[in-house]
């Protein structure tokens, strides 16, 4: 039975293993979607208000180049993990790469983009120390709290 798996990707070493987790102990009949979901800064980038500090305004290019290297970052990695399974048997016409500009949260994001018919999510746990987890928690414990009818397979 052919079965529909979402992995969270973003461009960390933590995510990677979690492609390599899928690319080891799930059967290559399995359709799989790499998802990332960044943030979306293109309406920032695009903003010209006068109410916007002048520190911002001047900084404003910089910081709009600094998310187009993540966007090339995650690119980046969802070639890499694509490869990856490929490499190990996975048909790439079974894999589908999404980027996706974040909506409500990252976590919510992808939690809705699983309610779409995936069996199971699979994520890199994030190594966050106690104390910031407490705090903010991780995307991977929120989607965990957040998926309905799914599966989730954290990766350590």
């Amino acid at each position: 039975m052919v079965k529909k798996i979402l992995v969270a990707l973003d461009d960390s070493e933590n995510a990677m293993r979690a492609v390599e987790y899928v690319a080891d102990h799930f059967t290559t009949d399995h359709r799989i979607t790499l998802i990332s979901v960044l943030q979306d800064v293109a309406t920032l980038c695009k903003l010209e208000s006068p109410e916007l500090t002048p520190h911002f305004i001047s900084q404003q290019t910089s910081f709009c180049a600094l998310e187009d290297e993540k966007r090339k970052l995650v690119e980046n990695a969802q070639q890499k993990a694509k490869a990856l399974l490929i490499e190990k048997g996975f048909d790439q016409n079974n894999i589908t790469i999404k980027i996706e500009s974040k909506k409500r949260s990252v976590a919510k994001d992808i939690a809705n983009e699983a309610a779409d018919g995936y069996d199971v999510i699979v994520i890199g746990r994030r190594g966050l120390t106690g104390l910031k987890e407490f705090f903010m928690g991780s995307v991977s414990h929120k989607i965990l709290n957040l998926a309905k009818d799914v599966s989730v397979l954290i990766v350590n």
